[in-house]
């Protein structure tokens, strides 16, 4: 397999001497960590910031927030932010029982820089810096419908086991020509030679020259912003391309994902083409997806608890019932996998997309694949998630299904060595269906936060509904005069 690298900048040591290890998350926010405080104030003196970008990631996955001049960001620490950001949908609507997602008076949340996350905004004009803020009560207390803290309290639960999951996402998009009328289907766009793509060209390196003046900006936007993307490859779609993320800890992959989306659209965007994660954005074209490879760490040891021991085991019983959790759990999480109307044009209409929630080794028809790899590195990849699909829960779904394998200690189905798109179709296909799922599924609600769920429902069946209003140019054009 042919792939297309680029080696990395050494980071620099201002970055590293100025950016806080990460600790763990404070409960009560009222208390100003002046430590904190002073390091990352001292972060944006040094490097001459005027503006202060801060960012929330919303229900869909796109940054929400506030920019702020830095002398004011230096004397107001905190900022505010209405909580209604987490119960609006894609359309800016609210659904019908907002007031009873939000509180009554439809009150702000604290928001709270992560020191960890601070970044150089590399395409502005002046020096201007971005930093993920954390959501927070008037009382001090996490937010329960920032995306960001439901991830946070599927990471607590592992903690508590003196575990800690290592993610990787594989995160595929397109290039397309720039659409400014929906109602025209998206083309790909023409590279350096003047011509778009026509046929298909996997892993071609030459496909991927054609847009090297995007890539090497993007190349550039991610060192200047310390995010950790490693190879890029072009996938089977015309002007469908691949990035891979160097393994770590959960909660910093989610936050560049989120970045990385951003700056791949600003990327694009500068070269007068548009960059899109929609699951399926083109009728002949395959759909993208957001794999997610996924291991657990003993805390105290760094060893990969998904390992065999040395009698000859290919994977420990712990493996074993963290498969069975993705196995069981996984079509009521599809909600967060699949989050859009558009998904399931993906996953029922997909030529490579999973089917079913059967596994296998190194096997890509499969929904859950185990690459082979040392034992070290032993992983499980799910293939569920879309591209759409927004990182921070993606990840905390797959996480909580895999937790709730290891409680109830489930065991999995024999590995399929065949191709698993013949064992049939058992996933939901529509956000309808996907939705359902979700309500009847109390351990995966409780495991994400009863509240955040009832509002997630709320403001996907919202989006679904104003879908449904729409009339199609295929109804017109068949139905009008034909029944």
């Amino acid at each position: 397999m042919t792939t297309r690298t680029r080696s990395r900048k050494a980071p620099s040591p201002s970055r590293k001497a100025a950016a806080p290890s990460r600790k763990a998350p404070a409960r009560k926010a009222a208390a100003k960590p002046v430590a904190e405080e002073s390091v990352l104030l001292r972060w944006l003196k040094d490097r001459h910031i005027t503006e202060v970008e801060c960012l929330v990631p919303d229900i869909t996955g796109n940054a929400r927030g506030k920019i702020i001049p830095a002398d004011k960001f230096s004397h107001d620490y905190g900022t505010r932010l209405p909580e209604g950001i987490f119960a609006t949908t894609v359309t800016g609507e609210f659904p019908d029982d907002y007031y009873e997602l939000t509180s009554p008076s439809d009150s702000d949340m604290i928001l709270r820089p992560d020191p960890d996350t601070v970044r150089m905004v590399p395409w502005a004009t002046d020096p201007t810096a971005q930093v993920i803020h954390d959501c927070y009560t008037k009382h001090g207390e996490p937010h329960e419908l920032a995306p960001r803290n439901v991830l946070r309290r599927v990471l607590d639960a592992y903690a508590e086991l003196g575990l800690r999951p290592v993610v990787a996402p594989e995160l595929e998009f397109f290039l397309v020509q720039k659409n400014t009328d929906p109602d025209f289907p998206l083309l790909p766009p023409a590279g350096r030679s003047g011509r778009p793509e026509t046929a298909r060209q996997s892993y071609s390196i030459d496909a991927v020259n054609e847009f090297d003046p995007i890539l090497d900006l993007m190349y550039d936007y991610c060192d200047a912003m310390k995010l950790d993307v490693d190879t890029l490859i072009h996938e089977s779609g015309a002007a469908q391309l691949e990035v891979n993320f160097t393994h770590a800890n959960a909660m910093d992959l989610a936050d560049q994902v989120f970045l990385f989306k951003r700056t791949m659209r600003e990327s694009a965007m500068r070269h007068g083409v548009y960059a899109t994660f929609l699951a399926k954005p083109m009728e002949t074209e395959p759909g993208s997806a957001m794999h997610i490879h996924q291991s657990l760490v003993r805390v105290s040891d760094g060893h990969n608890v998904f390992s065999g021991d040395n009698g000859g085991e290919e994977f420990s019983p712990l493996f074993g019932h963290y498969l069975a959790g993705l196995q069981k759990y996984v079509p009521a999480a599809m909600a967060f996998f699949a989050p859009n109307v558009n998904s399931y044009r993906r996953l029922v209409f997909g030529e490579v997309s999973p089917s079913n929630v059967h596994w296998g080794f190194d096997n890509r028809t499969c929904g859950l694949r185990v690459p082979m790899d040392t034992p070290e590195n032993m992983r499980v990849e799910s293939r569920f998630a879309g591209s759409d699909a927004n990182p921070y829960l993606a990840i905390a779904a797959t996480l909580a299904a895999g937790l709730l394998g290891i409680r109830e200690q489930g065991s999995p189905t024999a590995p399929i060595s065949g191709s698993a798109k013949e064992l049939g179709y058992d996933l939901p296909r529509s956000l309808g269906e996907a939705l359902d799922g979700l309500e009847r599924c109390p351990e995966l609600r409780e495991m994400l936060g009863e509240r955040f769920c009832r509002a997630y429902v709320s403001v996907k069946r919202k989006e679904y509904e104003t879908f449904f209003r729409v009339i199609s140019s295929w109804e017109r054009e068949f139905l009008l005069l034909n029944v």
